[in-house]
């Protein structure tokens, strides 16, 4: 079930301890993935990474909670930061099974792009964060933010690659890719009721 809608009230502040948390836990990650790209038993480095970042990444989501520190501003920084610690955790990825590189690939191209773009799109909408998308569209929330969706969108690939299946993989990213383009196409669809609504009102 979606949280109580928060209405947007300014960008920052920028010094929170949420931010501070997605820094430590951004920079870790990178750096043990980094560790992980030159070493040759790089397996225990990309857990480490992968563990760093979605330790984090739930740190700091819950003391934003918590503190009453939830801003548009640590939403994008906390959105930009998990695609930089991804990219790196899925390089590791292919080096560890070459053959699934295509997946992650498409797996990466699908998160780096368009899913970066689908999480921004709450920036057109008086609400705090993606978390809060729900009073836009429940179901583009549930299918993409809520704490299921959230888990499932790594985790698939990183199963994938674990099993070592190139057929397993491909119908993963593909899943994925296939509800990404729906949700965006729905949200395209709100842009153009909120443009049209914004007429209206003038």
């Amino acid at each position: 079930m979606a949280r109580t809608p928060v209405v947007a009230d300014g960008i920052g502040p920028l010094l929170t301890v949420p931010n501070a948390i997605t820094v430590v836990r951004t920079v870790v990650s990178l750096a043990l993935a980094l560790v992980a790209l030159q070493s040759d038993d790089r397996l225990p480095w990309v857990v480490a990474a992968y563990l760093v970042y979605y330790l984090g990444d739930s740190a700091d989501g819950l003391a934003a909670r918590l503190l009453g520190q939830e801003t548009r501003a640590g939403a994008v920084h906390d959105i930009l930061s998990d695609r930089l610690c991804t990219a790196v955790c899925a390089a590791n990825l292919i080096l560890l099974q070459p053959d699934l590189a295509v997946p992650v690939g498409i797996f990466l191209l699908n998160f780096m792009v368009l899913d970066c773009l689908l999480s921004l799109s709450f920036l057109l909408w008086p609400i705090v964060s993606p978390n809060y998308f729900a009073v836009v569209d429940d179901l583009v929330y549930r299918l993409n933010w809520s704490h299921p969706a959230k888990a499932l969108n790594n985790i698939g690939i990183i199963a994938a690659v674990v099993v070592g299946s190139l057929p397993l993989a491909l119908v993963i990213v593909i899943a994925q890719l296939s509800v990404k383009v729906w949700s965006a196409r729905r949200v395209v669809r709100r842009i153009r009721e909120l443009e049209a609504s914004r007429e209206v009102a003038v």
